[in-house]
């Protein structure tokens, strides 16, 4: 058996704390906690109403920070009497206090939003024209060379004030001389123009592949829309853009500079970056660190050619350090989307013709087999699988790899798990299975409910399912196909009720508390990090969250436009309203 990280102990003894700084952490008079303090700290918050996160003190009034970790943690009358002559203090009259938010899944590049054609809104709901969309296109074509691609994200195929779907011959409106492909926001499918298709050699009659469909309209010819495996295939093909490599960093790091001022203005401190197919990320990230413009924690999931690195060097999960660490592989894709509609399903959608039933992305050895190499390496597991049949391919392939290869503490992961059986999460119970769970999803695409059904959706994101059976269920945005505001999270998680006000799924309804814990010392244990990270602990990172208003007393409708008034993380403040 082996650990994939070290315990809290052994990191907290490399970090320099001693034996004595680490039972002064536990011990907890009624008042308050303290580290052992060799002199006054950096910083006190006082006058607070803090969650922390930490069951043996949940709530507080103060605390002190030195360096970059909390020292103390207790009432304004104790934390005060800690503070020196150069101890800044922060008066925070009532507000209040969580720690840093985790994002357990993200694909947040930043260059797409600073040098891409955006189709919608990223960050809120916000309907649009499909001329709008087509005059974007049309602009971008116009300074691009003929058959080199022109792409677009952040189309929300459900928020179009036109009330119809993008197709075909909307994009040859854009140009018939520029191959085009607007991504759908949640992945997993795109419209493409029929440049695009002509190019690819595919007609009406070409067959679909596997893990992937051409759709058709009413009239039987091509509607521009190919899911998965066809999508991807289609996008293979022609010229894409290229940049010198000193361009393509420029870009790059300034992308990842931009999307980590984004993350710290939205309260989250810490990212699992999924890298997907960007080789080029990693020392982007290294350089946007060294400029003093990383604002987030980042824990890595590898691309497949540095996961062979990995695994060729003897790199496991957990290597690295505060700022920036490894984690499991990327997502390995098992079936299609949620927002997009190709997900594995049981039964067919509601309101699609033909009857369709989603897309399985990979046959069962070959997951298998990439299941075993990689657990084998150190690595931890991560599949995409939101349905059900997905899930089940999940489920065989871990257990199967765990049974070849026992590990204690493997945390394998379960990007998304949507829509999983009650059978399928006690199976993960049992494997220590750690599900990252769509959080934005409930709110923003509650316009996506009707095509699964009131019954699919009563267990679709099951919160309240997964935290009773003691399952460390997690957030996940997904972004870019999901926002990645932990206020909408939250308010989407205790109420169940969408942007459109609908409600989906009400039996899952959880408490604010724990909304705000999968979103933080849950986040933190999913990357074996609840050592250093996720709770307002002395001992561990000083990375926190000021609001202007309580979350636990406002009306919970209002949840996701309560002020955020400043960001801390590892004692810094990183965004200041």
């Amino acid at each position: 058996h082996m650990s994939i990280l070290r315990s809290r102990r052994a990191f907290l003894e490399t970090c320099g704390f001693t034996a004595a700084t680490m039972a002064g952490t536990a011990l907890l008079s009624p008042a308050w906690a303290q580290a052992s303090l060799s002199s006054a700290p950096d910083l006190i918050v006082i006058n607070a109403k803090v969650t922390t996160m930490d069951t043996a003190m949940p709530s507080a009034q103060a605390f002190a920070v030195k360096g970059d970790r909390f020292v103390a943690v207790g009432s304004t009358t104790d934390i005060k009497s800690l503070a020196g002559p150069r101890t800044r203090v922060y008066d925070a009259k009532g507000m209040f206090i969580t720690p840093g938010f985790v994002d357990t899944h993200n694909h947040g590049r930043g260059e797409g939003l600073l040098y891409g054609v955006l189709a919608g809104n990223p960050y809120v709901v916000e309907y649009v024209t499909i001329q709008s969309i087509i005059d974007k296109l049309k602009a971008r074509a116009a300074k691009t060379p003929p058959g080199t691609w022109v792409q677009a994200t952040f189309y929300d195929d459900t928020k179009i004030k036109d009330n119809r779907q993008l197709t075909r011959l909307d994009l040859d409106k854009a140009s018939t001389e520029h191959p085009i492909m607007v991504n759908l926001r949640g992945g997993h499918a795109a419209v493409f123009n029929s440049k695009a298709f002509e190019m690819a050699g595919i007609t009406k009659n070409t067959p679909d592949v596997y893990g992937g469909t051409y759709e058709k309209d009413s009239r039987g010819e091509l509607s521009g829309r190919a899911t998965d495996n066809a999508s991807r295939a289609l996008s293979k093909i022609g010229k894409h853009e290229t940049f010198s490599p000193a361009e393509q960093e420029r870009r790059g790091v300034a992308g990842f500079e931009f999307i980590s001022k984004k993350f710290a203005e939205y309260g989250i401190t810490s990212v699992c970056y999924d890298a997907g197919r960007d080789e080029d990320s990693l020392p982007q990230m290294q350089l946007a660190r060294a400029r003093g413009n990383l604002h987030t924690r980042i824990n890595y999931e590898s691309t497949e050619t540095l996961v062979d690195g990995m695994i060729k060097n003897g790199i496991r999960t957990g290597f690295g350090y505060e700022w920036l660490r490894f984690g499991g592989a990327r997502e390995h894709t098992q079936d299609g989307g949620l927002s997009s509609r190709t997900m594995s399903m049981t039964r067919p959608f509601i309101g699609v013709t033909p009857p369709y039933k989603g897309n399985l992305t990979e046959p069962q050895e070959v997951n298998n087999a990439w299941c075993e190499r990689v657990h084998r390496a150190g690595i931890r597991l991560n599949n995409h699988c939101n349905g059900e049949p997905a899930i089940e391919r999940s489920l065989i392939a871990y257990e199967r790899a765990l049974k070849l290869f026992p590990v204690k503490d493997a945390r394998p992961k379960f990007t998304h798990c949507s829509l999983p059986s009650a059978s399928q999460m006690r199976r993960i119970k049992a494997i220590g299975g750690e599900p990252s769970e769509f959080s934005t999803y409930l709110y923003y695409n509650s316009d996506k409910f009707k095509y699964y059904g009131a019954d699919l959706a009563e267990h679709m994101m099951p919160y309240k399912d997964m935290l009773n059976m003691g399952i460390n269920v997690t957030t996940g945005s997904d972004f870019y196909p999901g926002p990645f505001d932990p206020r909408m999270a939250i308010q989407g998680m205790v109420t169940r009720k969408g942007f459109n006000g609908e409600t989906w799924g009400p039996s899952q309804k959880i408490t604010v508390d724990q909304a705000i814990k999968a979103s933080t010392i849950n986040g933190a244990y999913h990357t074996f990090e609840e050592g250093i990270k996720g709770s307002i602990t002395p001992g561990k990172l000083a990375d926190f969250v000021v609001f202007a208003e309580d979350m636990h007393t406002i009306d919970p409708e209002k949840i996701k436009d309560v002020k955020l008034v400043q960001t801390v993380v590892g004692g810094v403040v990183r965004y200041q309203a």
